[in-house]
């Protein structure tokens, strides 16, 4: 089913609380590139004044809930990437890690089923 839009619209700078609020709680470091972190704080954004929820800002949403429950940021492929590579699939979380190493996050597989895509 899909969400009506919010009756209260986010502020760039209410989602930046929120994504340092997040990363402060995880021991998460933000993506080091400020332009690009601003790009998916935008993101973040937009898709919860559409949708109502904080849907990865690098990833299509159904605009249903329950169907991207799985994609709600911190989304639950999160831990699995920042494991594997550091940094999760958008790069706007990094572990300390990889954080240390000051590199950018970069392109990483996709970890979402391909059935869920759409």
């Amino acid at each position: 089913m899909k969400m009506p839009a919010p009756k209260k619209l986010k502020t760039k700078e209410e989602v930046r609380k929120f994504v340092e609020m997040v990363a402060n709680k995880q021991g998460w470091y933000l993506h080091p590139d400020e332009k690009f972190l601003d790009v998916l704080i935008e993101g973040l954004q937009s898709n919860y004044n559409e949708h109502g929820y904080f849907g990865c800002p690098c990833r299509l949403l159904e605009g249903d809930r329950e169907h991207d429950k799985d994609l709600i940021c911190p989304c639950e492929y999160c831990n699995p990437d920042q494991l594997e590579y550091g940094h999760c699939y958008c790069g706007l979380y990094c572990t300390h890690e990889f954080h240390a190493t000051g590199k950018n996050p970069d392109g990483i597989p996709e970890r979402r089923p391909e059935e869920k895509w759409f």
